[in-house]
């Protein structure tokens, strides 16, 4: 005979209705409605089992590669998790000189990973601080609002928002293929 779960009834305050019948009392008379066992329960699923899917095409995904080589608008390179390197395009967008210099420096690059089409190299990604900064443009501008600092050792360069202009060095040195010409109110030396 299985017994039934009460829950906790007794110390709850349920009524003797939904305990255990005694020992002394037909089964019959204890409960008129029928008996569910655990047995019962499991015997069925409550919901059917779900269908088997199939897998999905991949669509876009973005992964990161090394760059291996580069020539234009195309490079070849090594996808994480990849053994061999692959072919794979720069996207319009990205300047191929990025990615060259990514490459130079060993970093990561981010590519789009579309089904049916090549490998596309859509950003560089910079992962440590560099050793060297290289800036190569055609017009740099670096404004600083109060102050400008340009330091290395115990040299520096300072320009303040009033305009004071202070060198400062060890040793300084100056020199023209043209005229030299300084041009102040007052000029002081030593």
């Amino acid at each position: 005979m299985a017994a039934r779960f009460d829950g906790g009834s007794r110390e709850a305050g349920a009524s003797r209705l939904l305990e255990e019948p005694d020992a002394g009392t037909p089964v019959e008379e204890a409960s008129e409605s029928p008996r569910v066992t655990l047995d019962d329960v499991l015997a069925e699923p409550a919901v059917a089992p779900l269908p088997a899917r199939n897998a999905q095409p991949l669509g876009a995904a973005m992964r990161t590669a090394r760059v291996a080589a580069i020539a234009g608008r195309g490079a070849r390179i090594v996808v994480r998790g990849a053994a061999e390197p692959v072919e794979a395009l720069v996207a319009p967008e990205v300047d191929p000189e990025v990615i060259a210099d990514a490459h130079a420096r060993g970093d990561a690059v981010l590519v789009e990973l579309c089904e049916g089409a090549p490998p596309l190299i859509v950003a560089a990604l910079t992962t440590q601080r560099p050793k060297a900064l290289h800036l190569k443009a055609a017009t740099i501008t670096i404004e600083g609002e109060q102050e400008l600092l340009l330091r290395s050792g115990r040299g520096a360069v300072r320009i303040r928002e009033d305009g004071d202009i202070e060198v400062v060095g060890s040793r300084i040195s100056a020199a023209s293929r043209g005229l030299f010409r300084i041009v102040g109110r007052l000029l002081r030396l030593n």
